[in-house]
């Protein structure tokens, strides 16, 4: 049996062999999650029956899985840049399967079992992990040591001292994004709903997810008020996922909101530091209202939706009436400054007036909340029309210039000009450096969509993320996904939500090594040997520099 142990930007496809350095030793802080792999190619029978074993003195810390490959679909476009894989593999490594006992691999294939340290309380120093592969042919053994240090990362953000802090954001499964580092990710609560009664007495799969979200870096979660206008078509509706009641009687509006302040609770005992609130319009210019259930006469029904003109005197009047409870309801559960408004989702040009429009009316009904969308003409914010724009990586240096707190995001259209990003087809280090760009660009805020949104695109049906990885030939392979449905309500995850993970905690390390010496000391780090100035467009694509960057960033926190 070849065996070789890579770092965790190797992605390792069964018929290559593995053209890269060894990675047998490095460093991590004491609360860091921390991978590697060990490639392994059987050679003695047509099929092989493995056994693993773990052996150190923090075995009980230590994950292993088997990293299998999905099939792709749609991998790129014409503009994809040169910083892919083939464009026409039909499959990639990426999901991460727990390994339970003893597995079978083929005969002369490549594969690749991925070795999780799970972020705890650890003594310091030099741990040696050996993973021992029993097979019919006999034992064969890889040895990593791994060195802990006595630091530890920073959380992402806390309301009670957020400076310095970023938030990560991401809406896709229940809809969740995260803030200062706002990380905010969208948890899609709609497919969870058609696998169980999420609204029923038992929300612990909704509770999984949010808790995988979370332990991957997230810390604003996309909080559905309503059923989210996002990747909707225009006439169409998606499954609704409304966490507020709404009940109609007599031209009177009533809102129950039960199921909101459970959420709520819910996600604060996962870690959830901040609420990214449901858009209040239709995406792509705020034209229409959302689609909002409600119960009339006893029955239910959609009362709003495309048909709704978003300034109109009948939806206005619902959000007055919605928005003087939703203020009481925020202040009593102490949440108003982790509540983030949103009026309209990626608006262009051509729509300030109508984004004007809508904008207006949500300043007026909530002046003093925190607000932000994912848009990327800086027109919106140089006529007042938003407080904190999140424009897509495309435009960051455009943004960062002239915006006071910074936030930017990724989805579907960055494949070209080197943008990082998280497709099938593109390198793990194009992931990674994300959180040395954040670090460099100051930023506030990372937005990501998508979670766990294994539908068609536009909502339309549910799709098997194990065989449809596109949206339905919509999108690249892996950007609307990072984890997959796993037995008993748990999710599983991809090497790319490993890796996104590790670009947060570079980021975090960056911070705390400023925190002991200064930025203009951590920019230098960073850009030390560099030809031109690091940019979303310009960084080194080569794996080793991100070690090597890591290592030395650690090193210099241990000094400190």
């Amino acid at each position: 049996m070849k065996l070789l142990t890579l770092s965790s930007l190797n992605k390792v496809f069964k018929n290559k062999e593995p053209n890269f350095s060894e990675f047998t030793e490095y460093s991590a802080l004491k609360n860091e999650n921390f991978c590697f792999q060990i490639a392994f190619k059987a050679e003695a029978k047509e099929e092989t029956e493995i056994n693993l074993s773990v052996f150190s003195p923090i075995s009980d810390c230590i994950s292993l899985y088997l990293v299998k490959n999905i099939p792709a679909g749609k991998n790129g476009e014409e503009r994809s840049d040169s910083f892919h894989y083939d464009l026409n593999l039909k499959e990639f490594p990426d999901l991460l399967m727990p390994i339970d006992g003893k597995f079978k691999v083929k005969k002369g294939e490549w594969h690749s079992v991925w070795v999780e340290v799970a972020p705890e309380e650890k003594k310091a120093g030099k741990k040696d992990i050996k993973v021992s592969f029993e097979t019919a042919a006999g034992s064969f053994e890889k040895k990593f040591t791994l060195t802990i240090l006595d630091d530890k990362l920073a959380t992402h953000v806390s309301y009670k001292n957020p400076e310095g802090k970023i938030i990560n954001v991401d809406h896709a499964t229940m809809g969740n994004k995260a803030i200062a580092f706002v990380g905010t990710i969208g948890v899609q609560l709609g497919w969870l709903a058609s696998q169980s009664d999420m609204l029923s007495e038992d929300w612990k799969i909704v509770e999984n997810y949010i808790r995988n979200a979370v332990k991957h870096g997230v810390n604003m979660l996309l909080t559905p008020i309503f059923t989210p206008p996002l990747d909707t078509q225009v006439g169409g509706e998606r499954p609704t996922v409304q966490l507020v009641g709404v009940t109609k009687k007599k031209g009177k509006y009533t809102f129950d909101f039960d199921n909101f302040e459970r959420y709520v609770k819910l996600c604060l005992d996962c870690g959830v530091e901040a609420f990214e609130i449901s858009h209040m319009f239709t995406q792509w210019g705020a034209a229409a209202a959302p689609k909002i259930m409600a119960t009339v006469n006893g029955k239910e029904k959609r009362i709003f939706g495309w048909e709704t003109t978003a300034s109109g005197k009948a939806y206005t009047e619902f959000l007055e009436a919605f928005a003087k409870e939703f203020k009481k309801e925020v202040n009593k559960l102490g949440i108003k400054k982790r509540c983030w408004v949103h009026v309209s989702d990626e608006p262009n040009s051509e729509q300030l007036k109508t984004y004007k429009k809508a904008a207006d009316i949500v300043r007026r009904l909530f002046p003093d909340f925190n607000s932000f969308d994912a848009l990327s003409d800086i027109e919106f914010y140089r006529n007042g029309l938003i407080k904190t724009p999140v424009c897509a990586e495309d435009e960051a240096d455009i943004f960062r210039k002239e915006v006071k707190n910074f936030w930017t995001y990724y989805c579907c259209t960055q494949i070209s000009d080197f943008l990082p990003n998280r497709m099938f087809a593109q390198p793990s280090q194009r992931s990674r450096v994300l959180g040395v760009l954040l670090y460099k660009y100051d930023a506030q805020g990372f937005l990501q969509w998508g979670h766990n949104f294994w539908y068609s695109q536009y909502s339309k049906h549910p799709i098997d993320p194990f065989k449809v990885t596109d949206a339905g030939n919509a999108f690249p392979s892996g950007d609307a996904f990072v984890v997959y449905p796993g037995k008993d309500g748990q999710p599983l995850n991809s090497l790319r939500h490993k890796v996104i993970l590790d670009a947060f905690q570079d980021l975090r390390a960056l911070r705390l090594l400023e925190s002991k010496t200064s930025r203009k000391y951590v920019l230098n780090l960073i850009e030390k040997g560099l030809d031109v100035p690091l940019s979303f467009r310009t960084y080194p694509h080569e794996s080793q520099w991100l070690l090597n960057l890591r290592e030395e960033i650690n090193n210099e926190i241990n000094k400190a």
